[in-house]
């Protein structure tokens, strides 16, 4: 069918070229051309909607019945062909079928049924209407200005087209306005889907009802009326189609509150500037350029604060649930500020603004490269659900997944970028929560691990060195027995001896709580140079000549120790580089070697212990070990001047 339209449409233009203004000829053949186009679609993607039907089925008609009948009838005048007449009397009653159309398409959408069976009688009553009335309009001796030779071939002076036209009429119309009604009925019923559908299709219809009465006024009055009732008609099937179809359904609220409140700010604007034109005038002279400088100031002034009331006022009438959304949004923010409400009561307000209790909003740890929820428990950011993403510029925020929402996407992403503030805030608190999680995690471990150390090297010094000693004293002590009361001196240097052992026994258990390692005690390189002599691999050394604070370079030696073990271990390594820089404040150190990488800090192993170390230093600790890419240990000591 719509096939069929575009070729009647091209042979209507080449019929009408030049015998009929340019813009009469292209935009009703653009309407016809629209009504079928969208009818097809309706069809293709809706087919048991009525509508998409009606629209292909009067689209065509007209294109046959309007366009190419006057086209045949305007170019059988100029030319002398037959038949001419015919296509003049078609072409000028066919506006009668298409409104009767329209009559149709009102009562039967969007959902292609009609409102209730009370409403059956409506289309009836306009077909009887539309059928007496196109009898009475072809065959009036009144419609000679219809046809090129200034009057009706066809017309009955004996036939009361007048009284025919006052009965026909009136039926054809009133169906029409019950058809409007019942839209208007259907309109303030609707919910959800269906009230976004009728909106769309409410505004073409509030444009076409005011544009089609003014051109029938002024059609033999003015060119510019058929224009108006080609730019009205286009933008019925148009928004009709994009409605039942749902595309881009939500953005209508936005269209309506934005073109209302823009009318409304620029009639204020120009208003404004008037009244200050004449009350300068009066001052300054009317011809004085200083007049328009300071009204243009003052309106340019009054723009933003006008914009954003009037913006409100008619997001509050026309567009609700914008206005709504936004308001309590912006009330959230208020209590945020005030301390009234903490920030992470973010998320409960999204959930309740977008409808959805299981909205989840996670918040991004740039340090980490991880998303967590607002307590801080790591969570991943996949799914099947809507997400929006939260950005300041390049840098992550967070994102918000929800289920659905009656909002539209737009209007969602407003409210979620206005609640950004308080997204942001409650992102910093959940990473403070985080590292104070972690850091008390890392302070048992380090206990843990101090703790155990600490009973190993009292269990190693009571099994061995210890033994040795009270060994030593109690075969003292046997001697010292073996030579009874007679050598005075002898019982004095042993009883020296056994005290002597029992100190250094309780010096060897102070020790065990805190024993740094021994191979530190010529600094750093030198222990770690002692590390590589004794690595089954090459092993390459570059380090500061300096000491360092005690704790720093136990931990810079450990990590060495760890990084070389895992190396030699797991790693499959050829070589092993140990490099130590420090600038002002830091020591960093690494450990790289060419394995096969892969590695990564888990619970339990050496490289949690060290990151634990490293961290009770206040300093940082990564792991970078790509598969295949080997592995690279970075600790960042701080250590001072």
């Amino acid at each position: 069918m719509f096939g069929i339209c575009v070729v009647a449409e091209i042979a209507a233009i080449g019929l009408s070229w030049r015998l009929e203004p340019v813009y009469d000829t292209l935009l009703y053949g653009l309407f016809a051309l629209t009504t079928v186009g969208a009818g097809a679609l309706i069809v293709r993607r809706r087919p048991e909607n009525a509508i998409g039907w009606l629209f292909c089925g009067f689209g065509v008609l007209n294109a046959f019945a309007s366009d190419l009948a006057e086209g045949w009838g305007l170019r059988a005048a100029a030319e002398g062909w037959p038949g001419g007449p015919v296509g003049e009397a078609i072409s000028a009653v066919s506006w009668l079928p298409s409104g009767y159309g329209w009559t149709l398409t009102f009562l039967l959408f969007p959902t292609g049924r009609l409102l209730s069976p009370r409403w059956r009688p409506l289309p009836w009553t306009g077909a009887v209407g539309l059928l007496i009335s196109m009898a009475a309009w072809s065959l009036s001796p009144d419609r000679g200005r219809d046809f090129v030779a200034g009057r009706n071939p066809w017309a009955v002076a004996s036939l009361p087209t007048g009284l025919l036209l006052a009965v026909g009429m009136p039926l054809f119309l009133g169906s029409l306005l019950g058809a409007v009604a019942s839209l208007a009925v259907r309109f303030r019923r609707s919910t959800g889907l269906e009230r976004q559908q009728l909106k769309w299709f409410v505004l073409a219809a509030v444009v076409a009802g005011i544009a089609l009465p003014t051109s029938f006024v002024l059609w033999y009055v003015t060119p510019a009326a058929g224009i108006i009732a080609a730019i009205a008609l286009i933008g019925l099937p148009l928004a009709a189609g994009a409605a039942i179809l749902r595309y881009r359904l939500y953005d209508i609220d936005f269209f309506i509150s934005r073109t209302v409140a823009y009318a409304g700010l620029s009639l204020l604007l120009v208003a404004a500037y008037a009244v200050l034109t004449v009350a300068l005038g009066a001052f300054l002279g009317r011809g004085s350029a200083w007049t328009a400088a300071v009204a243009t100031l003052v309106c340019a002034v009054l723009f933003r604060p006008l914009r954003t009331r009037i913006q409100d006022v008619v997001d509050r009438r026309f567009n609700r649930s914008r206005y709504d959304a936004l308001h309590r949004m912006t009330t959230f923010l208020d209590d945020v500020r005030a301390g009234r409400r903490p920030p992470e009561d973010v998320q409960s307000v999204l959930g309740e603004i977008l409808g959805d209790p299981a909205l989840e909003l996670l918040v991004f740890l740039p340090e980490s490269r991880r998303y967590v929820d607002l307590s801080g428990a790591t969570r991943d950011d996949a799914g099947g659900r809507h997400r929006i993403a939260i950005e300041r510029g390049d840098q992550a925020i967070g994102v918000v997944r929800y289920d659905g929402t009656d909002l539209g996407p737009d209007l969602v992403r407003r409210v979620v970028e206005d609640g950004g503030l308080a997204v942001e805030i409650a992102r910093l608190r959940a990473e403070l929560n985080v590292q104070l999680v972690e850091v008390k995690a890392s302070r048992a471990r380090i206990v843990t691990a101090a703790h155990t150390e600490r009973r190993r090297i009292e269990r190693d010094l009571h099994d061995g060195a210890q033994q040795r000693l009270v060994s030593i004293g109690l075969a003292l002590r046997h001697a010292q027995h073996q030579l009874g009361t007679g050598a005075a001196g002898v019982r004095a240097t042993l009883e020296g001896a056994v005290a002597e052992a029992t100190i250094a026994i309780s010096e060897l258990r102070e020790l065990a709580r805190g024993l740094p390692p021994a191979q530190l005690d010529a600094g750093l390189a030198p222990a770690c140079q002692e590390l590589a002599r004794r690595a089954p691999l090459p092993v390459s050394v570059r380090m500061p000549d300096r000491r360092f604070d005690t704790g720093v370079e136990a931990a810079a030696y450990f990590i060495c120790c760890e990084g070389l073990t895992n190396a030699v271990k797991h790693a499959d390594a050829t070589r092993v580089d140990l490099i130590a820089d420090h600038d002002r404040e830091h020591l960093v150190v690494r450990v790289v070697d060419d394995g096969i990488g892969g590695a990564a800090p888990r619970h339990g192993t050496g490289l949690i212990g060290l990151a634990d170390r490293v961290a009770a230093l206040g300093g940082t600790f990564q792991v970078q070990s790509r598969p295949g890419s080997g592995t690279t240990l970075v600790a960042e000591l701080p250590c001072g001047s």
